[in-house]
């Protein structure tokens, strides 16, 4: 059988609208959580007086989550499709673990976003939309979840989608072409199996509108851009980076350039998981032996490409970011470490050129002196030494970033424009 694509698929939505009782109730239904498993989490969930939560437990693995009931770190868990292998990068929905979500976000080919037709749309459900949007993530699906709790009526679930349309489509959201699929997911209504009482929804079940996700194109006709992870001096090879193709075709015996470095070596052999390569494609983690580069001249952070298109350095450039949690507020002259691809540089913000309205995504203020935790602002920023950043629109792992500061993550954002550096 041939390998099925992967995709990582990261479920978001307000703390108490039953995302991870959906991630559970998809786990079960697709035989990723067995029946024992499920007892056992049962059994857990009835000890805690959380009676209904098993499904959730089954991502919940933190004990400390378990007794507040509340999704905490990134869990990760696979599954099976028809079509797709999946990895879900289950979000949190507090406040505070927005930036866990952050992280997982920028790793999410697709998104579930689930909204309670009880509780109905959350300040939350839409800041999740946004920063989703803010972030990259291209493909939706939205679960209004809790039918059984509003008697399975049409008339709940149409209000839930007029109201997450009305709010998502002034972000850039293509809410025709996103399901809206009424779900229990306690029950397991319309998530793997047709429910008898939504007669008036006739659209794809949960699992049918996942086989429906398109998998990434592997941007094999884009150039090569390989940042490099690591470099080692092995007897017999000479220096022998190690790091992922991200765009491009890495083939052996080519010549190719290490960019902000501006050197040229030849690729002598391609290796992964030590077996000789012919080739190395858009997600391959290999280590390739180079002639003619000396291991000094070159480090974590470097970018490989070939000479005709060789990776971009840049003099500054502009980004949108989210701030995440900065205990004051970030102004001019900032410089937080940006950490970009595999590159870890000081960047100075030069200049805050629009802070936008999370909630919608317009323009709120042009120019402001400064910006502060939940804002949204396009910035334009200065590397404090040569360093290769290209578009997120271009070369998507290579136009995001995380900012640090203080040891936590302050800000999250992704490339728009570059201004090359002169050579």
């Amino acid at each position: 059988m041939a390998e099925k694509p992967h995709l990582n698929l990261i479920f978001t939505g307000h703390v108490d609208h039953g995302k991870s009782t959906l991630v559970g109730r998809v786990l079960y239904d697709t035989g990723a959580l067995s029946e024992n498993d499920l007892r056992k989490l049962k059994e857990e969930a009835a000890k805690v007086g959380k009676a209904t939560f098993e499904f959730a437990f089954a991502m919940d693995q933190l004990k400390e989550e378990r007794e507040r009931g509340v999704t905490i770190d990134i869990a990760h868990r696979d599954f099976h499709t028809q079509k797709f292998y999946f990895t879900i990068i289950d979000a949190p929905g507090h406040k505070d673990f927005i930036k866990n979500m952050i992280t997982g976000a920028s790793q999410a080919d697709a998104a579930v976003l689930v909204c309670s037709a009880k509780e109905g749309v959350q300040a939350q459900t839409i800041e999740h939309a946004f920063l989703l949007k803010v972030l990259g993530v291209g493909q939706f699906i939205i679960a209004v979840n809790k039918m059984d709790a509003v008697n399975y009526d049409h008339q709940a679930y149409e209000k839930v989608k007029a109201d997450l349309t009305a709010k998502l489509k002034p972000m850039g959201y293509p809410v025709d072409k996103i399901p809206f699929i009424p779900v229990s997911a306690y029950y397991g209504d319309n998530v793997v199996k047709r429910s008898d009482k939504t007669p008036w929804y006739s659209g794809p079940l949960f699992l049918e509108a996942l086989d429906l996700l398109v998998e990434p194109k592997k941007p094999l006709d884009k150039p090569l851009r390989l940042p490099i992870q690591e470099v080692f001096t092995i007897t017999g090879q000479g220096t022998v980076p190690v790091g992922r193709v991200e765009s491009g075709v890495l083939k052996p015996n080519t010549t190719v350039i290490v960019m902000p470095e501006g050197v040229t070596g030849e690729v002598k052999s391609i290796e992964m998981h030590h077996q000789a390569l012919t080739q190395a494609i858009p997600g391959d983690n290999v280590g390739f032996a180079l002639k003619g580069i000396d291991k000094k001249a070159i480090r974590r952070g470097s970018v490989l490409g070939y000479p005709n298109s060789p990776p971009m350095v840049a003099e500054e450039f502009t980004a949108q970011i989210v701030v995440l949690n900065h205990p004051t507020a970030i102004g001019k002259n900032y410089a937080p470490v940006f950490h970009i691809h595999t590159a870890q540089v000081s960047c100075q913000v030069v200049e805050i050129l629009e802070k936008k309205d999370p909630k919608t995504g317009q323009t709120l203020q042009k120019n402001p002196d400064f910006i502060k935790t939940g804002d949204v602002a396009i910035i334009k920023c200065r590397p404090t030494r040569p360093t290769v950043v290209e578009t997120y629109k271009d070369f998507p792992a290579l136009g995001r970033f995380a900012m640090r500061d203080m040891g936590q993550t302050v800000a999250a954002g992704v490339v728009l424009t570059v201004t090359p550096k002169k050579a």
